[in-house]
């Protein structure tokens, strides 16, 4: 098992009606920015219950967070949290409106002149605005981590940044906001969540048998929960065991001790910044490819997981490795989620900008630091 370091001060409040409790966890004297995205939360009750909620505290609202957030519309929220001398920040949706919170609670006390620094530098964040949030999409973990992705619209560039100054104080998570979803975010949640704990789990074996029985736990529930879902949208114990899932790949709980991977999720949102494409829709045309590009990388945890996880236990690892790899193309395609580049009307005329961009960067993927741009190549041809 590797060394780790695990920090995680985000208060989790679970279950129906407590989006109620917003009126204990935020200050009487607060000036809050409510962030969120096209108004979805106006038709299902949502904005109605934070609004109560809130009281008679004072709100300003920020809405039209897009699903990949903007950098440009973060700096929109930047000016009126000036203009309204807010103090304590709000995001009420998914895992983009939280991602876009994030940044923004960063840049409001970033002392540079470029916020964009954050993600392209990876300045250090040495402080960042307070903010909760009200969770109604579960796919990101962002409720219940230190991470945040946004996208650069004039240059198509699609970055990540960490800090331990942008964890939620709280974030309120009840599993009848997420009733009303469709289906494809549905799926992009489920897709998402699986990606995530793959990352941190198929990668090679470092004896870390309590992390990878948590991980597998999340990819069992998911297999369970996630076939049943699309019958079932207003079930409750099913939303509620995706929701808690979703958390709980990414909180940093199932990475400690872990090498981790992510060339995924990388390469994915590339293609995400170039072609417009939901999140969880690169994740799962990629993951196939990256798997089987480097099944020798991966062997002894492909073929743990699929005994694990699948019960294969015939085989030699090889064999079994490409059940498991079989059984993730299986499941993503029952849960609706595209596993081709053909399945979303794009050819091989599609790789060459990526790789270029990989190029231009000199970054080098996978939890060995061996996926080269060639690879990344390979990988995409794979899914055509």
């Amino acid at each position: 098992m590797n060394n780790f370091s695990f920090y995680n001060p985000t208060k989790i409040i679970f279950g129906k009606g407590e989006i109620a409790k917003l009126d204990r966890l935020i200050p009487k004297t607060a000036k809050i920015l409510l962030i969120y995205g096209s108004g979805s939360i106006k038709k299902n009750g949502v904005y109605e219950q934070v609004k109560s909620a809130l009281g008679k505290r004072k709100v300003t609202e920020f809405a039209g967070v897009e699903p990949n957030p903007f950098y440009e519309t973060c700096l929109d929220a930047l000016t009126i949290i000036k203009q309204k001398k807010i103090d304590f920040l709000l995001p009420v949706g998914g895992g983009s409106v939280i991602d876009a919170t994030k940044f923004i609670a960063a840049a409001a006390l970033y002392e540079g002149k470029d916020s964009w620094d954050i993600l392209e530098k990876q300045v250090e964040i040495k402080d960042a605005m307070p903010f909760g949030t009200v969770l109604t999409l579960p796919a990101t973990g962002s409720e219940m981590n230190k991470g945040a992705v946004i996208t650069k619209s004039e240059t198509k560039e699609k970055l990540a940044f960490h800090s331990d100054k942008c964890f939620p104080v709280f974030s309120i998570l009840d599993p009848e906001t997420t009733y009303s979803l469709p289906k494809r975010q549905v799926t992009n949640g489920i897709v998402d969540t699986f990606v995530h704990v793959i990352e941190q789990y198929c990668t090679y074996s470092v004896r870390n048998q309590l992390s990878d029985r948590f991980a597998e736990s999340i990819l069992i529930t998911l297999l369970e929960e996630g076939s049943k879902v699309g019958k079932n949208p207003t079930d409750y114990d099913i939303k509620a065991n995706l929701m808690w899932a979703a958390t709980m790949a990414l909180n940093g709980l199932i990475a400690c001790g872990q090498p981790q991977d992510w060339a995924t999720h990388s390469i994915g949102h590339e293609l995400t910044a170039f072609y417009d494409l939901d999140h969880g829709v690169t994740l799962s045309i990629v993951l196939p490819g990256v798997l089987r590009i480097m099944k020798k990388d991966k062997l002894d945890k492909l073929a743990q997981l699929a005994t694990r996880v699948w019960g294969y236990t015939e085989g030699s690892r090889a064999e079994r490795a490409d059940k498991a790899i079989l059984a993730i193309e299986r499941f993503f395609r029952t849960v609706g989620a595209p596993t081709h580049l053909s399945d979303v009307n794009l050819d091989a005329s599609c790789i060459d900008p990526i790789i270029e961009r990989f190029e231009q960067r000199g970054w080098k993927l996978g939890e060995k630091g061996n996926i080269t741009p060639n690879k990344v190549r390979e990988i995409l041809m794979n899914r055509l």
